[in-house]
């Protein structure tokens, strides 16, 4: 697995990687890069105070870090997302209420920016609303080659990643990629 992939196993750094705003200012830190608590607070109409009440709650779980090089001076603080993707399963917290909040709230999530989508996508150029997709379908997997699938889509992410080149005249905007397995019936 990739040093960017940073598993979850405590129940403390789930519920702050839950916490709705935390998870939009881990988001910011992922796809513009480093900011200060104002330049968060400018991004998501919040408090300056209450950003950095949540990025210390972030950065105790150490989930950002700050970045003092970008600082002008010892007051600026700059902070960073540790690692680009986050994992982790409810079956690493048996009988935790934590964790299964935590499912539930990250299901509502990806299910928002769907209907944001959704609601939007006719303010998008031409290109731009034929290119998201959804799809699903059953497969019957054993434990471990649902193991492989998760760490083979982790690594097709990363080599997305890895292909952004700022200045190549390539328009990229942010996509929202979201992966589920879960066991059911048709």
């Amino acid at each position: 697995m990739s040093e960017d992939v940073r598993e979850i196993r405590d129940s403390k750094v789930l519920a702050a990687m839950s916490h709705p705003l935390r998870r939009r200012l881990l988001d910011l830190l992922h796809l513009d890069g480093p900011a200060t608590a104002s330049m968060l607070a400018a991004k998501t109409g919040q408090a300056v105070g209450n950003i950095s009440h949540h990025i210390k709650v972030l950065a105790a779980a150490k989930l950002v870090e700050q970045a003092p090089e970008l600082a002008r001076d010892q007051r600026e603080r700059w902070w960073r997302r540790v690692s680009k993707t986050l994992k982790w399963a409810a079956a690493d917290f048996p009988d935790d209420p934590v964790a299964e909040a935590a499912e539930v709230l990250v299901l509502d999530r990806q299910t928002a920016v769907a209907r944001q989508w959704i609601a939007e996508r006719e303010s998008y150029p031409e290109p731009w609303r034929g290119a998201p997709f959804a799809m699903d379908t059953w497969l019957r997997l054993s434990t471990d080659e649902l193991d492989e699938l998760n760490e083979r889509v982790l690594l097709l992410i990363s080599e997305f990643e890895d292909r952004v080149e700022p200045g190549d005249g390539i328009e990229r905007r942010p996509v929202f990629f979201a992966a589920r397995a879960s066991l059911g019936r048709p």
